[in-house]
């Protein structure tokens, strides 16, 4: 799987639907809201931003929910460091993720900046002296178990389940449990009952929520002590 590229097309224009998965993205409606809702509000940011903190993704995709990420963090004046590590399989031609961007062009995101560091190889960018960014290509399956970190905050932001279901293996799940620090969370956009019950199974607090826009429910979790 190493070095394998996203394919893409795209819908409406300028937004992004992976043809493996048959899958946008981000929301036809508003990716950006949604982001903000989901992954954000879903772990409780920037609210408890302080200190150093460490968010892990599942997904690095358009980069959106990290340029979201460091809007927040520079919005919130935090005195820490943002680790933000992103595990990504099919990472995305630095053309295709700046056409992306370019939908959301005057929300005040560092697309520029993402775009200066970029590289499909992934690796470790300081994307400024106060946020770093560490995005691991390859299997999910393997590279989360490899990883040394833990992660105060999980986006688990991979294609619909249906589609995607080795992202949401409950093996992997178990990993993301075993990668949280103590009463670290995790939020997705998916309620799937499977996922559900796997990141029960991996030690988190389940919680099932309203989801973004159309879409009923979500899922958010607390890890147990």
């Amino acid at each position: 799987m190493q070095n394998q590229m996203a394919d893409l097309a795209w819908r409406d224009g300028d937004v992004p639907v992976s043809t493996r998965f048959d899958d946008p993205y981000f929301s036809l409606e508003n990716g950006l809201a949604e982001t903000r809702y989901v992954f954000l509000q879903g772990n409780g940011l920037p609210q408890r931003f302080q200190g150093d903190f460490h968010i892990g993704e599942l997904g690095f995709g358009t980069g959106l929910s990290f340029l979201t990420t460091v809007q927040a963090w520079e919005a919130a004046g935090c005195a820490g460091k943002l680790h933000f590590t992103s595990f990504e399989a099919f990472p995305m031609a630095p053309r295709d993720m700046a056409k992306a961007l370019g939908a959301f062009e005057g929300a005040g995101l560092r697309a520029s900046d993402l775009a200066a560091i970029w590289t499909p190889e992934g690796g470790v960018f300081d994307l400024t002296p106060s946020v770093s960014l560490n995005v691991i290509i390859g299997d999910a399956r393997e590279t989360v178990a490899r990883w040394h970190g833990r992660a105060d905050a999980w986006y688990l932001d991979g294609f619909s389940p249906a589609k995607n279901p080795e992202l949401w293996d409950a093996r992997l799940m178990a990993e993301v449990g075993s990668h949280t620090a103590p009463d670290g969370s995790f939020a997705t956009y998916t309620a799937a009952g499977f996922v559900r019950r796997a990141l029960d199974e991996a030690g988190f607090d389940v919680e099932r929520i309203a989801g973004f826009g159309r879409k009923r429910h979500m899922t958010r979790g607390v890890r147990r002590p």
